[in-house]
């Protein structure tokens, strides 16, 4: 189904100023492509057809010209490039790189603004909440600022020390009118550009759509929190923020300000008081065990958002960005870990099919000898040689490669996985990693092969079949009576035709025109070398004439201009 984008005044000026930073950018080729030159004012479009603004931006690398391009359309496109970078599957690494170094760079709103909305979020006068509220917040994003304050004892509860998370004004009718023009330009890219079909550019969208609003409303977040902090309760040196729901809303967020030190700080000076071994061990496991056990597992583990307080005690935060992995899932990650430490190429191949994640024109025999070679490169390899960086590349690069396109949840828990081992080996360059996951596998197999979960599989299955067989008879006759009243219907949708239509009106129009401009030209001719030099409403006829090839020419220089401009020169 062809999406519309709605004409209204506020949708038509924002496609305005995309297309005009695209353009800006060097991307006016693919503002080509999207059929959205018509979204430039009439002599910008002239002026860029003369002298394109993309040939300042031509010695500027694509991964950067794409993140200014992100970073100069506001919030919404930093979040989706925020997001993107999450997907080394999809892009190569200069781009990520590009798109990693995208910050929330927005100044804060007022803060007198900001205890409005506490106030009406809460439904309590500020006062009345917190002690103490800080003027000026220590965090702005692009969604939320973040403040300093401390709750009122009521009680036998203590006044505490949190941070309040403030959702902007305005932002959910800022967020809806670009989710609105993404998608509609996401489906003109799968339409138009066939080369980024492999992107898949609606599915992003839709998955990016769901993540931000989920992401925006914090009432998920803190969900997510007291999720954790439930799983952790009985390590307490493993600290989760608590939520305090009491000062908490879908636009007010209030949490346990941790203490400690970055561990970004930690890693730079190893003169600190810490046990860095038993740091590095505890933080491995709370992630395998994240990651195995509780199925839902912190999205960006970067030392920035690690707090350790000496000797060996770990905060995490900010969980703005979490990973989900259901039963099902699970199963295929385990299989495919499995098959890597056996060094079983061809088990990973079969995962990856019943994933849907190979493309048609996937080589499944050449897929399978490359993560044979990519598994031999680093079989035996020393732990203190082994970078998971430098893996996590390889094994995205070669999935690109092949056309092999991920679930969002697995590239995420590589990436957590990734940035949590580079950290746990820095601290601990002895520490056995595999050996920590190998166990886990090892549970979960024997789990899924275990004879109550097998009986229950064949219970559920035989529900499935019995319902087939009850429903078949049902089903049969009513294809008969629709086949002896004939009412049986073939639709056939075609695909592309649109195109088609579109470049057989473009082509009809362009001859159109240039058949005017030759009657121009034809007309101008006969009105300079007519014998009457009689003017006509006082204007002389070779000065009518002289016009005449003025226009001609002008008419034709921007036929040749979209011409060429259009790439379909011969």
């Amino acid at each position: 189904m062809t999406l519309n984008l709605p004409r209204t005044v506020r949708s038509i000026r924002r496609v305005q100023n995309i297309v005009r930073v695209l353009t800006h950018h060097g991307f006016g080729h693919l503002v080509d492509r999207l059929r959205l030159e018509r979204y430039i004012p009439l002599p910008k479009r002239w002026r860029h057809a003369v002298l394109p603004e993309e040939k300042d931006a031509a010695e500027i690398s694509l991964g950067r010209r794409l993140a200014m391009v992100l970073e100069s359309l506001g919030p919404t496109f930093i979040k989706l490039g925020q997001t993107l970078s999450t997907r080394p599957d999809l892009f190569p690494p200069d781009i990520i790189a590009e798109l990693v170094q995208l910050q929330d760079r927005v100044p804060p709103f007022d803060s007198a603004e900001a205890r409005r909305i506490v106030t009406e979020a809460l439904g309590t006068p500020i006062e009345e909440c917190f002690s103490s509220f800080d003027a000026d917040p220590f965090a702005s994003g692009s969604i939320a600022q973040v403040h300093r304050a401390v709750t009122r004892a009521q009680g036998s509860q203590l006044s505490q020390r949190v941070v309040v998370k403030v959702k902007r004004p305005d932002i959910e009718d800022i967020i809806r009118l670009d989710m609105t023009i993404l998608r509609w330009i996401a489906d003109l890219a799968e339409r138009l550009i066939p080369e980024l079909q492999l992107y898949r550019p609606k599915l992003i969208v839709e998955e990016f759509e769901r993540n931000l609003l989920r992401e925006m409303d914090f009432i998920n977040e803190a969900a997510v929190m007291t999720r954790f902090g439930e799983s952790f309760k009985d390590d307490p040196n493993f600290r989760i923020p608590r939520v305090y729901w009491e000062y908490s809303g879908p636009s007010v967020l209030t949490l346990q300000e941790l203490q400690g030190i970055s561990a970004q700080r930690v890693l730079e000076s190893p003169d600190l008081a810490v046990d860095r071994r038993a740091i590095a061990d505890k933080l491995a496991r709370s992630f395998v065990r994240q990651f195995f056990e509780i199925g839902l597992f912190h999205g960006d583990p970067h030392p920035g958002n690690l707090l350790i307080e000496p000797p060996a005690s770990i905060g995490l935060i900010d969980f703005g960005l979490t990973g989900r992995i259901d039963d099902q899932m699970l199963g295929q990650l385990v299989l495919a870990l499995v098959a890597a430490f056996n060094r079983e190429p061809e088990l990973i191949v079969e995962i990856l099919a019943d994933m849907d994640s190979l493309d048609e024109y996937t080589d499944r025999l050449r897929l399978r000898n490359d993560f044979l070679q990519l598994i031999e490169k680093y079989y035996g390899l020393p732990l203190h040689r082994f970078d998971t960086q430098v893996l996590f590349y390889e094994v995205t690069d070669l999935i690109r490669q092949h056309n092999v396109t991920l679930p969002r949840e697995f590239v995420l828990f590589g990436k957590a996985l990734v940035a949590v081992g580079g950290i746990c080996l820095q601290l601990d360059p002895n520490l056995n990693l595999v050996g920590l996951i190998r166990p886990q596998l090892q549970t979960i197999i024997a789990k899924r092969l275990s004879p109550s979960r097998l009986l229950k599989s064949t219970a559920v299955m035989g529900w499935h079949l019995a319902n087939i067989i009850k429903s078949a008879p049902g089903q049969m006759r009513d294809i008969s009576r629709r086949l002896s009243r004939g009412r049986w219907q073939v639709n056939i949708r075609h695909q592309n035709l649109d195109d088609l239509a579109h470049e057989l009106d473009r082509s009809s129009n362009r001859l159109a025109f240039a058949i005017v401009i030759g009657a121009v030209i034809v007309g101008s001719s006969m009105v300079v070398t007519a014998e009457t030099t009689e003017p006509i409403l006082g204007i002389p006829l070779r000065f009518m004439g002289f016009a005449g090839y003025i226009v001609a020419g002008i008419m034709g220089l921007g036929l040749v201009i979209n011409i060429i401009r259009s790439g379909k020169v011969s």
